[in-house]
């Protein structure tokens, strides 16, 4: 029983009456009052204080039938923005969203450099941009969430990005040190499990997200919250040993998975096989559409030590869902048939196995759904998945 002071009950109730409107995208507070169990009085203040923060809005439908019109609350989703960061390798993106979840800009810009003091001011120059565009607003741009191919700590320092070769970076620090924002730096696996868990799979508390992209990252949401570890670094389970004195991985380890499962190291195989030393993940990607007999093999091949992993990670954590990332396989008819049609051991217990529909927009989008969470105090956010509205200008 949840027990408290009347400061504290009274904000565990706006975050049920926010997280119902944001569910139900228009209600009435008649059906406030029904759904959430508050009686009418409460729902009433609850609902005046939001309505003078401009958190919510009202509007009155169309009525057919005979009878008063009811008025509809939701949420006011211009009242404040909030900006989502994907900073990985030679790219960054950057989305911001309405209080809706909505995207309504984006900008990607891809880059050579891996030095951090350049990036860090290019990430000023265009959080600043992003922030000018919402100064009409209620809230402005009141957050920023960066999600990393790295591993945070939990007092969001960065402790180490393999690509980047950056070591104990406070990325936060350095940013807020010039913007004026609220800005968190998380784990880009935790943020795209984040997004698979608000924006496609509502109902799954027990949710494992595996990226096979450039590593292999994991995600993990245990009763519908982000699971990261004693130090935060939990989910990096690309560096499981399958593979007794295997191939040696940027972690100092030899046989870590993403050295077989990862779609760089599918691609890295193949270049040497088909002897392309320019070969892309595009290239492979027509290359299975134009069903090329040697690329068919390797990534049946491929599939096996993907099933591999996904076994131990079945085992470890009994997941209701696992949702993983890959263009490749998503482009590759029957693969989860195919990776399940390797998972033999009687103990592994799930109960499906699902292709990602948000692809590489995954952590940008995580990143935008935590902030509007943080911004909102705490209430579980559930969005639908909307198109771009338009783009912001790359200078």
């Amino acid at each position: 029983m949840v027990t408290g002071d009347g400061a504290f009950i009274k904000k565990i109730n706006r975050s049920i009456i926010l997280e119902k409107i944001m569910e139900h995208e228009q209600i009435s507070r008649a059906d406030l009052s029904k759904i959430t169990g508050l009686n009418k009085a409460t729902i009433s203040v609850q609902v005046a204080d939001l309505l003078e923060e401009e958190l919510i809005c009202e509007t009155t439908p169309e009525h057919h039938t005979v009878g008063r019109r009811p008025i509809m609350l939701s949420i006011n989703s211009n009242a404040a923005y909030v900006l989502g960061i994907d900073l990985d390798y030679q790219k960054i993106d950057f989305t911001l969203a309405n209080l809706q979840g909505h995207p309504v800009l984006t900008h990607t810009e891809k880059f050579q450099t891996t030095n951090y003091e350049d990036i860090v001011s290019y990430l000023i120059k265009q959080i600043k941009k992003f922030q000018k565009q919402c100064d009409d607003t209620r809230f402005g741009m009141a957050g920023v969430v960066i999600g990393v191919h790295g591993t945070v700590n939990k007092d969001e320092r960065i402790h180490f990005i393999p690509t980047y070769k950056w070591y104990d970076k406070d990325l936060r620090r350095d940013l807020q040190a010039k913007l004026n924002l609220d800005i968190r730096i998380e784990n880009n696996a935790n943020l795209s499990s984040f997004a698979e868990n608000v924006y496609q799979y509502h109902t799954s508390k027990n949710l494992f997200n595996i990226i096979l992209t450039s590593g292999i990252g994991a995600g993990i949401i245990n009763d519908g919250e982000i699971q990261s570890g004693y130090h935060g670094y939990a989910g990096e389970m690309g560096h499981m040993i399958v593979a007794v004195d295997g191939r040696p991985c940027s972690c100092g380890n030899k046989g870590c998975w993403e050295q077989y499962a990862s779609e760089t190291s599918l691609i890295q195989h193949l270049s040497t096989v088909l002897d392309r030393s320019d070969l892309s993940r595009d290239d492979v990607l027509t290359l299975l559409a134009e069903e090329d007999t040697t690329t068919i093999e390797e990534v049946e091949k491929w599939i096996v030590y993907i099933a591999i992993g996904l076994n131990n990670v079945i085992n470890l954590y009994n997941p209701e869902t696992v949702v993983i990332n890959s263009e490749i396989l998503s482009s590759y008819h029957h693969s989860v048939n195919k990776l399940e049609s390797h998972l033999h051991s009687s103990v592994s217990q799930y109960c499906k196995i699902v292709l990602s529909n948000l692809g590489d927009t995954a952590c940008v989008m995580g990143a935008c759904a935590l902030g509007i969470q943080r911004l909102l105090d705490g209430p579980k956010v559930i969005f639908s998945v909307s198109e771009i509205e338009n783009d912001t200008p790359a200078s």
